[in-house]
């Protein structure tokens, strides 16, 4: 069991009326903050209003990048040359980076969005190119990626601090996997039983799978989706959860990194 843990949510995606309000009702319940930076949604006006707000709230601000593909919400897994994904990366990572500094405030992380995030997790060369566009830009970010997944050793081995992540409101397969949202039950429903599996995780009881099987999942930081119904009540239920069992909520870096030089 972990004394505490970073919860992080994926935010800055919506731009109406109540997305953002329910941005700023997430932001009061986590951690850590992934940022829509441009690739699959967010803007320069969006970036600058949740960056603002995260630091208003002491929440870690980290970037989410994705493949460049607004239309299907960076959830298509586009096919391009490493150079020309490092490019799109780095310039998504560095827009959001020079509205931070702005603010005067710190980059902490850097984490994939959607199909950019599961191609991370299974292919070496595409976890070393976000790797490698952090690094053009002289940062040394914490990098976020899967529990188990191949890309943290990845990046470990290319000198990156990595964070373990899992998914407080996803549903596990038995392999470990997140089971494929083409299913009906691969987002849980209620905010009870997203508590549950936070506290699951967080403990280390292990998450349960549709067949009642227990699959161990180590975790530095678990995730909530903005984009899931009534998301701000299960950020609140899972925070309360954790608490209740003695787990404190703690972001994932405490230190500032800025470019070098």
């Amino acid at each position: 069991m972990t004394e505490c843990i970073d919860l992080n949510c994926d935010l800055g995606e919506r731009c109406d009326a109540p997305g953002v309000s329910a941005d700023l009702e997430l932001l009061s319940a986590v951690s850590s903050a992934n940022i829509a930076c441009g690739g699959h949604a967010g803007d320069y006006e969006s970036m600058i209003r949740t960056v603002a707000a995260a630091i208003e709230l002491g929440v870690a601000v980290g970037a989410h990048p994705s493949f460049p593909d607004r239309p299907n919400f960076g959830r298509v897994t586009i096919a391009m040359p490493l150079p020309q994904l490092e490019d799109a990366i780095a310039s998504q990572v560095d827009a959001l980076l020079r509205i931070v500094i702005r603010q005067h405030g710190c980059l902490t992380h850097v984490k994939p969005h959607g199909a950019l995030y599961h191609a991370a997790m299974r292919q070496a060369e595409i976890a070393e190119a976000i790797a490698n566009a952090v690094v053009r830009l002289g940062l040394r970010l914490i990098l976020v990626g899967q529990s188990g997944a191949i890309a943290l050793g990845v990046w470990g081995k290319m000198g990156f601090q990595v964070a373990a992540e899992a998914f407080a409101d996803r549903r596990y397969e038995a392999d470990g996997s997140l089971r494929d949202r083409r299913h009906a039950d691969a987002v849980l429903a209620t905010s009870a039983d997203a508590a549950q599996q936070a506290v699951r995780i967080a403990t280390g009881a292990g998450v349960l799978t549709p067949t009642g099987s227990i699959v161990p999942v180590r975790a530095d930081t678990i995730c909530l989706h903005s984009d899931t119904p009534d998301a701000p009540a299960k950020a609140r239920a899972v925070r309360d959860a954790l608490l209740h069992a003695g787990i404190r909520m703690r972001a994932l870096a405490l230190s500032c990194s800025k470019p070098a030089g």
